[in-house]
C-alpha cells in the first residue's frame, strides 16, 4: 500500500441524495465511483466518508428534514445506511472493487487506543484493495457522544491514515469570500489560514449538518497533518480527478510547511472539549519558549468531569486558548489536589506519583497555527 497516495474524500447528502424525493442519486455515485476506479488504476488508495444515511431513510420512518427531531433521524440513520451501503455496493461492482462499512463514533477518535485499532482496520482493507466507507454511527449516537459533521470526521481519517490529498465535494465550487448569493462574492482559489474566512462562513444545506464552517474546520485539522484540502462542486464529470489534477476551480487550502507529528496532531485536534484548566498569563507564556509540565499549583481554575488519558483545552487569565494536553488524572483527583495544596498527592490519591497534571512531553502548544476554541463558561476559580 502506497500511504503517500491515501485521498480521503468527504460527499455531502445534498450530493447523494435526492433532496425532493429522498432517495439515492444514482447519476452522481456512477460519476463518483467510476472516477474512484480511475484513481485506484492510478495507484491511489481512497477512503469515502459518506454522508446520506439519515436522508435516505427519512421517508421509510415517514419524517421530512424540516420535522425530524433526533430519535426520528437516529431510526432514519438505522433504515438508510443499508440503503447507501447498497447503492454503493451496486455501482463499485460495475467497476471492480469492494466496499466495506466503517461505523465510528467520538470515542474512536478521542480515545487513542481505539484510534489507533480503528486505523488498523482501515489500512487492512486498503492492504486487501478495498475501498473504506466511513460514516458516524448515527443510530446510536447522542449529542454528547457525537462528532457531529462528517466533515470533521472525514479530516480526522485524513489524519489517521496520513493521507496527502482531502477532498470535500460539496454543492458550491468552493469558499466564498461573502455569501455566494451576495453580488460581487469571489471564490477564494487558495487559503493559508482559514481564520481569515471564518466570519464569511455561515449557513448549512437542507439535508446536511454541515456548512462551510464545518468544511474550514476540517480544513484546518487537514493543514495540521501536513495534508491539503480541497473545497469543490461535486457536480461535474470526474468530480476527483479534475480537482486533484487542478483541471477546475475549487478552494484549495495548503498544508502546513510543518505538520505535526502524529501523537501532537492527534492531541491538538480535538473534536470536542473534554476538560479545561486555566493558568497565569505570564506561565502561558513562559511556556511557549520553555515548555514544562503543569503541577496543581499552576491551575487558577477548571472546567468538566474527565478521565486520565483525556484531553484538556489549557486557556491563559485572558481567556486564551494556548494549548492542549493529555491530563495524568481525573477532573475529581485533581479537585482533590487542589483543595489539598499542603498534602503530597501521593497522600492524597493512595499511589505514587509526581503530581505533574499535564507532563512536559504531553503538551502541545497551539501557536496560532490552529482554530482556537472559546473558553468554556462553567470555568470555577480555585480556592
Amino acid at each position: 500500500m502506497a500511504e503517500n497516495r491515501n485521498v480521503v474524500v468527504k460527499i455531502g447528502s445534498a450530493l447523494l441524495a435526492n433532496s425532493d424525493l429522498l432517495t439515492p442519486r444514482f447519476g452522481f455515485m456512477q460519476r463518483l465511483l467510476e472516477d474512484v476506479a480511475r484513481l485506484r488504476n492510478e495507484g491511489y488508495n481512497v477512503i469515502l466518508c459518506s454522508s446520506g444515511a439519515v436522508a435516505l431513510g427519512l421517508k421509510i420512518v415517514g419524517e421530512t428534514p424540516e420535522t425530524a427531531g433526533v430519535s426520528d433521524k437516529q431510526a432514519a440513520a438505522a433504515c438508510g445506511m443499508p440503503l447507501l451501503l447498497n447503492a454503493y455496493k451496486q455501482v463499485g461492482h460495475e467497476y471492480g472493487f469492494e466496499i466495506a462499512q466503517v461505523l465510528l463514533t467520538l470515542g474512536d477518535f478521542e480515545h487513542h487506543r481505539r484510534f489507533l485499532n480503528t486505523r488498523n482496520t482501515v489500512h487492512r482493507l486498503l492492504e486487501a484493495g478495498v475501498v473504506p466507507i466511513v460514516n458516524e454511527n448515527d443510530s446510536i449516537t447522542t449529542e454528547e457522544i457525537r462528532v457531529g459533521d462528517n466533515d470533521r470526521l472525514a479530516a480526522k481519517v485524513a489524519q489517521m491514515v496520513g493521507a496527502k490529498d482531502f477532498v470535500i465535494l460539496t454543492c458550491v465550487d468552493g469558499l466564498y469570500d461573502r455569501n455566494p448569493d451576495e453580488p460581487g462574492a469571489e471564490l477564494v482559489e487558495e487559503v493559508r489560514d482559514v481564520g481569515e474566512y471564518m466570519a464569511a462562513t455561515t449557513g448549512t444545506s437542507t439535508l446536511g449538518t454541515g456548512g462551510m464552517t464545518t468544511k474550514l474546520k476540517a480544513a484546518n485539522m487537514a493543514q495540521e497533518a501536513g495534508c491539503t484540502t480541497y473545497i469543490a462542486n461535486g457536480e461535474y464529470e470526474r468530480p476527483l480527478s479534475a480537482v486533484l489534477n487542478g483541471e477546475r476551480r475549487c478552494t484549495k487550502c495548503l498544508p502546513h510547511p510543518n505538520p505535526m507529528s502524529g501523537k501532537d496532531g492527534w492531541i491538538a485536534n480535538r473534536l470536542q472539549m473534554a476538560g479545561s484548566i486555566e493558568v497565569a498569563k505570564e506561565l502561558a507564556d513562559e511556556l511557549v519558549q520553555n515548555k514544562r509540565s503543569i503541577h496543581r499549583e499552576d491551575i487558577q481554575a477548571m472546567d468538566g468531569d474527565f478521565t486520565r488519558g483525556d484531553v484538556l483545552h489549557l486557556y491563559d487569565t485572558d481567556g486564551v486558548e494556548r494549548a492542549r494536553g493529555l491530563s495524568d488524572f481525573t477532573s475529581e483527583e485533581i479537585r482533590v489536589m487542589i483543595v489539598n495544596p499542603e498534602t503530597p498527592p501521593e497522600q492524597l490519591l493512595g499511589y505514587q506519583t509526581k503530581g505533574e497534571i499535564i507532563r512536559a512531553n504531553n503538551l502541545v502548544m497551539l501557536d496560532n497555527r490552529h482554530l482556537l476554541w472559546d473558553a468554556p463558561a462553567g470555568m470555577t476559580a480555585s480556592p
